[in-house]
């Protein structure tokens, strides 16, 4: 009988155990505060800005990756269910998980972070089709009405830290403001005949329009966009008679056709060389200034300017 209330007290012992084990493990992986996913790196560092340390932040593209080719796989189903606000882009960038974000919304928290801007301020690439231009971020200006966007939903889905959110915001927007002024500056020490921007793809449309840069991209603004012989040509031909001196690849981007139009260029007798590789659709590598927007804007201002002087 001894025995037998020995070993059931030890049973007892290693069951109590196990329960609290499980416990402990379930509270090690419990996330405090709201979990959000967001697509790109660009979102995800404006979600981070606005809330601190009182959300946890997952985006799904990090980065190199092309959000307009890029397709959710299982993982990243699994982290939009689990997820408490999910924050895209919009505007058509994530083209192939407009379906997804669609049938998540019956659901779920689904917010584009483009809502609410003004129709006069987005560039049409295709009126006909009311097409905007999704690459918002490249006007510091636009981007603090997603900065807007991500503050209010903040506030709506977490109250209790509303004055938190609000003060981070309005520390923020001061700092794109700096940039904002900042890029304005810098682009006033070159000559305006010379603020000619050629890119892999047409990314930077806004970039140019606030900052009075013409901007030539040798695919369209989606990288699904077909190029030829013929545009090629008729770029490197222009190149010459222009006598630009750089040209920029993406990180994002595949540099196979911007080569192809330095070699046409070199054939005519003209060198042209590339004047570095830019932060497009993705931001730089998590824990680097690139990685996020600020870093990134800054990378390639410094790039930029240098490649045009």
């Amino acid at each position: 009988m001894r025995i037998k209330h020995y070993l059931s007290r030890i049973f007892f012992l290693l069951l109590t155990f196990s329960q609290l084990f499980y416990c402990c493990q379930n509270n090690s992986d419990k996330i405090e505060g709201l979990y959000i996913v967001t697509t790109t790196g660009h979102i995800a560092d404006l979600v981070r800005n606005v809330a601190g340390n009182k959300v946890t932040v997952i985006p799904l593209m990090g980065a190199g990756v092309d959000p307009h080719l890029y397709k959710a796989s299982l993982s990243d189903l699994k982290q939009l269910q689990s997820a408490d606000l999910i924050f895209y882009n919009g505007l058509h960038l994530e083209g192939k998980m407009g379906e997804v974000f669609h049938k998540l919304s019956r659901t779920k928290k689904v917010f584009a972070v483009s809502d609410g801007i003004l129709k006069d301020s987005l560039l049409m690439v295709d009126e006909e089709n009311h097409i905007p231009d999704p690459h918002i971020w490249f006007d510091v200006e636009i981007w603090q009405y997603c900065l807007d966007k991500v503050c209010k939903e903040l506030t709506k889905a977490d109250p209790v830290n509303k004055e938190y959110y609000l003060k981070n915001t309005s520390r923020y927007r001061e700092k794109l403001n700096g940039l904002n002024n900042f890029i304005k500056t810098q682009f006033q020490s070159i000559q305006k005949k010379e603020r000619l921007l050629v890119t892999a793809h047409d990314a930077f449309g806004y970039y140019g329009r606030r900052y009075d840069l013409e901007v030539i991209g040798l695919q369209g603004i989606s990288t699904l966009s077909e190029y030829g012989l013929n545009e090629i040509t008729t770029l490197s031909r222009m190149l010459v008679s222009r006598k630009v001196k750089a040209v920029f690849v993406e990180t994002s981007v595949s540099e196979k056709a911007i080569q192809s139009v330095i070699e046409g260029c070199k054939q005519q007798g003209h060198i042209v060389k590339i004047g570095g590789s830019l932060y497009s659709d993705a931001l730089g590598a998590a824990n680097t200034p690139e990685g996020t927007y600020i870093g990134m804007q800054k990378a390639n201002l410094k790039l930029i300017i240098e490649g045009l002087k």
